[in-house]
């Protein structure tokens, strides 16, 4: 018998009912047990719903309030000394972390929250101590989880981080300097303590996630392994067995950890995404050791083809028999939307393409079931087939003009007019910029009032003339306020945009959109990714009717505001029909229309973020990641190089994790660069050092993540130390993204002590 395994199901809910129940709670609108019920009914639903569909093996702990990492950060109560002293409740103490904590005598930042390997995931860093220790929480979160399952019927995986992979994930807090990996000693025992609780309780098996196998990893790495996994193989039946999860690429170059792995039950790895590992793998297990396959693709919403993932699956059973099999998905299926049933609005030809989570543990049930039987699943696969072949022949997917058009694309299409002195010296002239200029990364608060107003007119209870209005009124509030505050180059706030991807999808052909399909980002924030189905083009300007405006009402640059081509492919579900280069290409074509479309009508400053170019970063180094920084790098070139040396061009990117290609942050050739920061030690700004980086440079001064305003004096500390690694005449003082999800009263005050702190030094530099 071939078994069936979904590695994690998403934790919203159909409807986002996580998201609506944390805010609540944050609002203090629901108590602390309501919050709690709401996460137990939402847990035995997705049970139940992997049980209804046919799967084997259902996990458990893949459920959080905020995220999976920082669960382990207080289950292993590595919960740094500055949370822990505030006497929070452990919930609280949970979400301080998470999204930072400011109430009452309380004012805590939260912890720094980066991407999930090379997905748009955020996961919240574990922060070590050079003194660290260890022990495992009270009443520990998988055991209990478990529990709760098995008492409903359900009997479930749980799901853990290993413990490699949490450490090597982590880093020193402010003023340590350890090494995390250095600390294992001290954790594995921990983890020894909850497996052997957990195997009490009466979980068989354990799925321990050690995704950073997929890394080329260092020999500390490497080498922690074998006395990891060697301390679990010494408790022997008293803890459950074990299955190694990998996922988002291959283990091959990993070949040398796997004696490490001799005593655990099984290997799982990811075949979607590299199915050419199988073989090498199948060779590399023991005599008894469980392959689980992940051959239903985790990270995208297509429908899986089943006789591919068949042909895979009967290698493998061909190699090691159908017991030693198990189907799974690639990875958790957090990374997809809950249910395609929600969708009532997609085209009926194009629905029948897809799948999201619900539908994905069942085509793991049939996969399985086919492996051993096809005739027992005969319907579901001719459907399957059939669904195959409308796809590759619907004409939806291929527009000859959009083909046509890039291939008559040149290298001096890439390139600007002049290098950036030449063009420096005319935008200081033309915009009249201060020292220490100050801005926003683009969008300003989502009132409800703005959401009312944009689903009234999306349900046509309002004209598209009334919506107008509303919009301009929005844009005059933004630019009054950023009058008030004295901002340098202002933004005119985004209030017509519902998301930064879908807004553009939704205004350029070759996209389909969802109505429920989201998918979480970090802790309660879900995007609704639009999905490319065929090739894309621009019919129409997208952005110029608001930037305008905004222009003609405002006393300082404004900035006109895009998102780039890489994050526009990045953030929605690609085609896996063609290859992420030409989609790239055919995005960035269509915005450099709109580039020169804002230029012409008097936008001088124009930014194109690129929050998603690092995540979009193969995740090992070699020739495919330089090929994919070249045609990235290309696209953004592409897209913004049609205008004149005059105006300036601005990109923002999430996390300043870039040592490693910043060859490419250079070769964007963008004047000003914003860069998620604050959270990250000013030392990471090295390396503009090092490279002798001419251009500027905008590191976020603030957290926008959280609700939190931190005092001016705490500005003052964060430039002075930017400082010691960046030029006077080089830096821009912004936050750190886009301010959408917060309130105005929190945007108000902590942009008043972010221009303040920005006139201090102005005024001490232009002394000096």
């Amino acid at each position: 018998m071939v078994q069936s395994s979904v590695l994690g199901f998403p934790r919203m809910g159909v409807l986002r009912d996580l998201k609506k129940a944390n805010e609540a709670y944050w609002a203090d609108k629901i108590s602390q047990q309501d919050l709690l019920a709401e996460g137990k009914r939402l847990r035995l639903a997705h049970w139940k719903i992997q049980k209804d569909a046919g799967v084997d093996i259902i996990p458990s702990n893949d459920f959080a309030f905020y995220d999976h990492v920082l669960d382990h950060i207080q289950l292993f109560n590595a919960v740094p000394e500055r949370y822990t002293k505030q006497k929070l409740s452990p919930l609280d103490e949970y979400f301080a972390m998470g999204r930072g904590h400011q109430k009452g005598d309380v004012d805590v930042p939260a912890l720094e929250m980066v991407k999930w390997f090379d997905s748009n995931y955020h996961y919240v860093k574990p922060t070590l101590q050079d003194n660290q220790t260890f022990s495992l929480a009270q009443d520990p979160k998988p055991v209990r989880e478990f529990l709760e399952a098995k008492e409903a019927g359900f009997q479930t995986r749980p799901v853990l981080v290993g413990p490699v992979s949490f450490l090597a994930l982590g880093k020193p807090d402010r003023g340590s300097s350890v090494d995390p990996i250095t600390l294992l000693d001290k954790l594995v025992p921990v983890y020894v303590e909850l497996l052997k609780a957990l195997k009490a309780a009466g979980a068989e098996t354990v799925q321990i996630d050690e995704p950073v196998l997929v890394f080329d990893l260092r020999p500390e790495i490497k080498n922690a392994f074998k006395p990891a996994y060697e301390a679990f193989a010494a408790q022997g039946s008293a803890i459950p067995s074990i299955v190694v999860a990998t996922y988002f690429g291959d283990i091959v170059h990993n070949f040398d950890v796997l004696p490490a792995f001799a005593n655990v039950q099984g290997v799982h790895v990811d075949l979607a995404r590299h199915p050419e590992q199988l073989e090498p793998v199948i060779k590399q297990l023991g005599p008894n050791q469980i392959l689980s396959a992940g051959v239903v693709d985790g990270r995208n919403i297509w429908k899986n083809n089943f006789q591919k993932s068949l042909g895979l699956l009967q290698t493998a059973i061909k190699a090691l028999g159908p017991e030693r099999v198990i189907v799974a998905t690639s990875s958790s299926l957090l990374h997809t939307p809950h249910t395609l049933a929600s969708e009532k609005k997609l085209p009926a030809d194009v629905y029948e393409w897809f799948s999201f989570a619900s539908e994905k543990v069942k085509e793991v049930a049939i996969l399985a079931k086919a492996a051993i039987d096809p005739e027992s699943v005969r319907a579901e696969l001719d459907a399957n087939a059939a669904a195959m072949k409308a796809r590759a022949e619907s004409t939806r997917t291929n527009d000859p003009k959009v083909k046509e058009r890039q291939e008559q694309v040149t290298d001096a299409m890439h390139h600007r007019k002049s290098g950036f002195e030449t063009r420096y010296a005319q935008q200081k002239t033309h915009l009249s910029l201060p020292l220490f200029p100050t801005t926003t990364i683009g969008s300003f608060p989502q009132t409800s009032e703005i959401r009312v107003q944009r689903n009234k007119f999306t349900k046509g209870e309002i004209t598209e003339e009334q919506y107008d209005e509303f919009i301009k009124k929005e844009i005059d509030l933004a630019v009054q306020i950023q009058d008030e505050l004295g901002l340098d180059v202002y933004v005119h706030g985004e209030p017509e945009r519902n998301d930064m991807v879908q807004y553009f999808g939704e205004r350029l052909q070759g996209y389909v959109f969802t109505t429920h399909a989201w998918v979480q980002s970090y802790g309660s924030r879900c995007v609704r990714p639009p999905i490319i189905v065929g090739d894309i083009s621009r019919p129409a300007p997208m952005t110029v009717k608001e930037s305008k405006y905004a222009a003609s009402v405002s006393k300082k640059p404004m900035k006109g505001m895009l998102t780039g081509p890489v994050t526009c492919l990045r953030w929605s579900f690609p085609r896996d029909d063609v290859h992420q280069s030409i989609q790239c290409q055919q995005l960035a074509l269509a915005l450099r229309d709109e580039v020169v479309d804002l230029e012409k009508n008097g936008i001088f400053v124009i930014q194109v973020d690129e929050p998603a170019l690092r995540e979009g970063l193969p995740l090992r180094k070699g020739s495919e990641r330089e090929a994919y920084l070249k045609w990235a790098v290309n696209s953004f070139k592409l897209a913004t190089a049609g205008v004149e040396d005059s105006t300036q061009i601005h990109s923002h990117f999430c996390y300043s994790e870039f040592q490693d290609f910043f060859h490419a942050i250079a070769a964007l050739d963008a004047d000003v660069l914003s860069i998620e920061n604050s959270k990250s030690d000013a030392k990471l700004l090295k390396v503009f050092i090092d490279e002798s980086y001419p251009r500027h440079i905008g590191p976020g001064v603030y957290d926008i993540h959280s609700p939190r305003v931190p005092p001016e004096e705490e500005f003052k500390q964060r430039i002075q130390e930017m400082l010691e690694y960046l030029r006077p005449e080089q830096l821009w003082i912004n936050p750190d993204c886009g301010l959408k999800t917060r309130k105005w009263d929190e945007v108000k005050g902590a942009l008043t002590h972010m221009v303040n702190a920005a006139k201090y030094f102005r005024e001490k530099y232009s002394k000096a």
